[in-house]
């Protein structure tokens, strides 16, 4: 290992107890998306106490950031991405306070070498992964255009470390049916909301049969009425779509859309329908990915790579890595194989030794990575060179 690395470890080991303080307040006080003002805080006083400036909104979002570290002259431009969001009724159950933290953790400890460099490191801060896509929000507003590689990690669990896993399309659509109110001993005087939801529920569990592996539509309704013997005068629902890409989940939105408009139609109910933005497919820089394995490696993490055709969640590093070379690889903060993200099981383990283990090897992995890019020009003609060949033509000319 060349002496600069060992300077980042050392330099974030020098950091250990605020690293995991950050990690714990994050964790003890989840928001949700576009709502986390106190991890915002949290990052910024941290982030100030070591001499940085924090540009907050950033972007036009009150809970997005930016600071920056300029090196000796104009070079690559790298940033490290933080989410911090929280789930509704979980808490921090995707672990989200270990993101934030690996990327603060990162950012501080490559910016004590910077003045020995060409270029420039940032830490952006994205809200709202969960949902929201506040990394879709930030490229639309530029938040992106003065970076050139992208590099985060994602905690994962039951002992998996997996480098290089792509990412489904998704999106999520909102529906709100409206019909009359009327006494159950009368339903005819009654439009019935709730019937309408239920009726685009049947039509996609009909049209499943027709979907492609990749295909997946869950619904929840999160308001059906207020009494049995009431003919519900207002329904709202919520659907989580997923694809192999963006032109498939564009078919899928159709698909929900005619299923609600049949519903209107059957039923008299009136929909309000809004369509949140779609979280593209990934595509994981090999070049980016296999420096991060090493440097894991020579931390004491083996990583592998993911087996072909599982079945993976999403996330709006999707979007960015079409636009600039990306990463967004795995730790694994606890080997049970019983516990699953997005459970309160595992936001119990986002706050237990082992996650607190990643936090800072987290920040280090990443740290030494964005050391690679800076130093070998070759290394980033080669990611560059693939990210070129991997993204298809078609986001090219978006």
């Amino acid at each position: 290992m060349n002496q600069n690395k060992l300077k980042i470890i050392e330099t974030i080991d020098k950091m250990q107890n605020e690293l995991l303080t950050l990690s714990h307040q994050i964790h003890d006080h989840p928001e949700l998306g576009f709502q986390e003002h106190q991890a915002v805080g949290f990052i910024r006083t941290f982030l100030k106490g070591h001499g940085f400036e924090v540009e907050t909104p950033y972007c036009g979002l009150d809970t997005s950031f930016k600071a920056v570290k300029k090196g000796k002259h104009a070079g690559p431009r790298i940033a490290f991405l933080a989410e911090y969001d929280a789930l509704r009724g979980i808490g921090h159950g995707c672990g989200h306070n270990i993101i934030a933290t690996c990327a603060v953790g990162a950012f501080s400890g490559l910016a004590a070498l910077m003045d020995n460099y060409d270029g420039e490191i940032s830490i952006i801060g994205t809200p709202a992964e969960e949902g929201g896509a506040g990394k879709v929000i930030l490229l639309e507003r530029g938040g992106f255009h003065d970076t050139d590689y992208a590099l985060m990690m994602h905690p994962s669990g039951g002992g998996s470390n997996l480098v290089g896993r792509g990412g489904r399309a998704a999106t999520t659509i909102r529906v709100a049916f409206h019909g009359k109110a009327a006494h159950s001993s009368a339903p005819s005087n009654g439009i019935n909301a709730l019937s309408a939801a239920i009726h685009v529920f049947n039509q996609i569990d009909l049209m499943r049969p027709t979907f492609q592996i990749q295909d997946n539509i869950n619904g929840v309704i999160l308001e059906g009425g207020t009494a049995a013997n009431v003919i519900p005068a207002f329904v709202r629902c919520e659907f989580n779509l997923r694809a192999e890409t963006m032109i498939r989940i564009e078919f899928l939105i159709d698909l929900v859309k005619s299923s609600i408009e049949r519903a209107e139609s059957l039923t008299g109910a009136k929909a309000e329908v809004v369509v949140e933005p779609i979280y593209a497919e990934r595509y994981p820089n090999k070049p980016m990915c296999e420096a991060f394995k090493n440097n894991m490696e020579s931390l004491g993490i083996h990583m592998t790579w993911p087996t072909p055709g599982k079945l993976y969640g999403s996330s709006d590093i999707g979007n960015v890595s079409i636009k600039i070379p990306a990463i967004h690889d795995y730790l694994s903060i606890t080997d049970d194989k019983t516990i699953q993200s997005h459970s309160k099981a595992y936001a119990d383990a986002a706050a237990s030794p082992q996650a607190d283990e990643i936090c800072l090897k987290g920040a280090k992995g990443l740290a030494m990575t964005a050391l690679d890019i800076l130093e070998d020009s070759k290394f980033r003609d080669e990611i560059n060179a693939f990210h070129d060949a991997q993204v298809p033509e078609r986001y090219h000319e978006k």
